[in-house]
């Protein structure tokens, strides 16, 4: 007599043993064992064992086992094993799948049914298609299709779309008409220059007949021995297609819309990707990606023999791709890349509805996807600063306009030495040129060494204060990245450290998005937070600062209208019936490790605030010449009667102080 524990190794060994009767056990008198063991290996990817549990031919069940995984192109699958019922010699056996259909695809859960017989052998499932799912009828395998939403356009405030449609060749594939799929697949991803294996799980899961684009390549790219290579492959096939990739304004806020073999995309984005798709990889197109792509309606089908579709055995319902709208202007836009198609280098312009903060455009030169410069480049303001200085010091016992102060070419203010950009010095007015000038004609021409001799009557916190109040550093944040500014004063300033705050050359930062806003607060009477997709954008603390002070600003206004009446601004009048405001300015820093001089001009018109900056060679000595050539041709290619205002009456009431 064997040992207790002897016996018991026996009896597990024979209730996981395959039903065929083995030596040293009897047959199984229940079906569940041979359930379960089909389900383990089925679920195991060992479907030459699970065959070996049916009456089927074992070569015919475990390939359409094995197609099930190609099919349904699986990332993974589950079974379980559910109720059993038993008639005599036979029973039928109920199991869960959960199927996983990959990244970005849902999970397909279903109950299956499988009936069993009886022999002497032992129990064995009773081989059909319809084992894998009940749906499943002679000769029918089963297959993913989808259906993808066209992309979604994104328009400008009036509705104009910002995004053009690009004629494009897909390279894809007929299924049915490759011999070896995973070597068809690869030479065309060879040729292409992409990774297979996004594409072969794809082809592998889609409906034999119907037509797989795989890669999207712009048409002019696409010569015609890449085309008879790409034919010489089985079942390879093209299509011309029109899709809506190209930015007709605004690139690096619209954004990058990947998808061409130019992107090698599946290589470049990772996530919920599938051959085919279009992903924005930038800008806006990447932000609201979601939304403009959609989402695919995705279907499990059958198919007969013929590859001809049957049934629809699960569909998940897609999301329609949507539009968006920007408060980017189109014709505003496109001033404002045609005032920088002179600049020597890298070189930016903004522009905002100043009662609203509503961007109207966005420039950069070089006019290039990932140039978001225009929101983003942090620069040193230099005397465009002045703006802010003499708000925090204009009024009561402070600064006065008619107050003179000395504007030499150099002058030392505590540890530092501060030079006008010119190199030159000013003297008073034309009718007393021996005159030490008044602070407006000193800010008329941009004179750090006046301004920054003012560092002995300024107060710090006063001065940090203003520069909140016109935005600067302000908790903002848009949908695409930006740079609001920053003012870095320390606990306690040294004179010539304040001096340099004061005059934007050292110690602030700001982007041309920042210098904006700062002089749209100029223009309204209000600070307001910038807004690029309506109701998207978040205004953390509010969408507007504190009022103004009324006469402040007519102090300021008339300093920056005398810059454009006989100072470095002088001749920028634009082609409206309102007139220019500004301040110019001109700042030496270290950019990327190269020293540059970046040129600035800042001013409004109407409701429309702007601030130009243009990068050059510390060399040129021609004050802020290229900002304000930028500036003015800006103004000049404006319609006549442009006001930025929403054409819907979308602007925010405002209120603007008295000038």
């Amino acid at each position: 007599m064997f040992p207790r524990h002897l016996l018991r190794v026996a009896a597990a060994v024979c209730g996981t043993a395959m039903v065929a009767v083995t030596a040293g056990c009897a047959a199984e008198p229940s079906p569940e064992i041979a359930v379960r063991s089909f389900l383990i290996e089925w679920q195991s990817g060992r479907y030459d064992e699970a065959a070996r549990y049916t009456n089927g031919s074992a070569g015919g069940v475990a390939a359409a086992l094995e197609d099930v995984h190609d099919q349904l192109d699986l990332a993974a699958l589950r079974l379980g094993l559910g109720r059993i019922e038993k008639d005599g010699d036979t029973a039928t056996a109920e199991f869960s799948l959960q199927a996983d259909l990959g990244i970005g695809d849902p999970v397909w859960n279903y109950t299956g049914s499988m009936p069993l017989e009886r022999s002497a052998q032992g129990w064995a499932i009773d081989w059909s298609p319809s084992v894998v799912h009940p749906d499943l009828g002679a000769g029918e395998r089963m297959a993913v299709s989808y259906d993808v939403p066209d992309r979604g356009q994104i328009f400008d405030r009036s509705g104009t779309p910002l995004v053009g449609k690009s004629k494009v060749t897909a390279f894809g594939v007929r299924p049915s008409g490759m011999d070896d799929k995973e070597d068809g697949v690869s030479r065309l991803a060879k040729l292409l220059g992409e990774d297979p294996d996004p594409l072969l799980n794809r082809v592998r899961s889609a409906p034999s007949e119907e037509f797989q684009p795989l890669v999207l390549m712009r048409r002019k790219d696409v010569d015609k021995s890449l085309l008879a290579d790409a034919k010489r492959i089985p079942g390879v096939q093209t299509a011309e297609i029109g899709m809506q990739l190209n930015p007709k304004a605004a690139g690096a806020l619209v954004g990058e819309v990947a998808g061409t073999a130019e992107h090698k995309v599946s290589s470049r984005v990772s996530g919920p990707y599938q051959a085919g798709d279009t992903v924005g990889l930038s800008g806006l197109q990447s932000v609201y990606q979601q939304r403009l792509a959609g989402t695919a309606t995705t279907k499990v089908v059958s198919l007969d023999e013929k590859g001809d579709q049957t049934d629809v055995l699960k569909e998940w319902p897609g999301v329609e791709s949507g539009s968006l709208k920007t408060t980017v202007d189109a014709k505003a836009q496109k001033a404002a890349e045609k005032s920088l198609a002179d600049t020597p280098g890298r070189a930016y312009l903004t522009a905002v509805h100043a009662p609203t903060g509503e961007v109207l455009a966005a420039a950069g030169r070089p006019n290039r996807f990932d140039n978001d410069g225009a929101f983003t480049q942090e620069y040193l303001p230099g005397e465009t600063f002045t703006m802010i200085t003499a708000a925090s010091m204009l009024g009561g016992d402070g600064l006065k306009t008619d107050g003179r102060v000395p504007c030499p070419q150099q002058r030392k203010v505590g540890d530092r030495t501060f030079t006008n950009p010119s190199n030159g010095a000013l003297g008073g007015a034309p009718d007393n040129p021996y005159a030490d000038p008044d602070m407006e004609r000193n800010f008329a021409f941009s004179c750090a060494t006046s301004f920054a001799s003012l560092a002995d009557k300024a107060d710090p916190e006063k001065l940090a204060r203003t520069a909140a109040d016109f935005g600067v550093g302000a908790d903002w944040r848009l949908s695409v990245p930006t740079f609001s500014g920053e003012v870095d004063l320390g606990a306690d300033p040294s004179k010539g450290d304040l001096a340099a705050v004061m005059v934007g050359s050292d110690g602030v930062k700001v982007s041309p998005l920042t210098m904006a806003l700062a002089a749209g607060a100029v223009a309204d009477g209000t600070w307001h937070a910038p807004e690029l997709v309506a109701g998207s954008d978040r205004r953390e603390h509010g969408e507007e600062g504190a009022a103004l002070d009324p006469a402040m600003l007519k102090d300021l206004r008339a300093m920056m209208r005398a810059s454009v009446e006989n100072g470095s601004a002088t001749g920028v009048e634009g082609s409206g019936q309102d007139p220019v405001y500004a301040q110019t300015g001109t700042a030496e820093q270290n950019i990327d490790g190269k020293k540059v001089s970046v040129q600035w001009f800042v001013g409004y018109q109407g409701d429309v605030a702007f601030a130009a900056a243009a990068e050059v060679d510390p060399a040129v000595r021609l004050m802020n010449q290229h900002a304000v050539d930028a500036a003015g041709t800006f103004l000049q290619e404006l319609p006549d009667d442009f006001t930025g205002k929403s054409p819907g009456g979308g602007a925010r009431e405002h209120s603007r102080s008295e000038n």
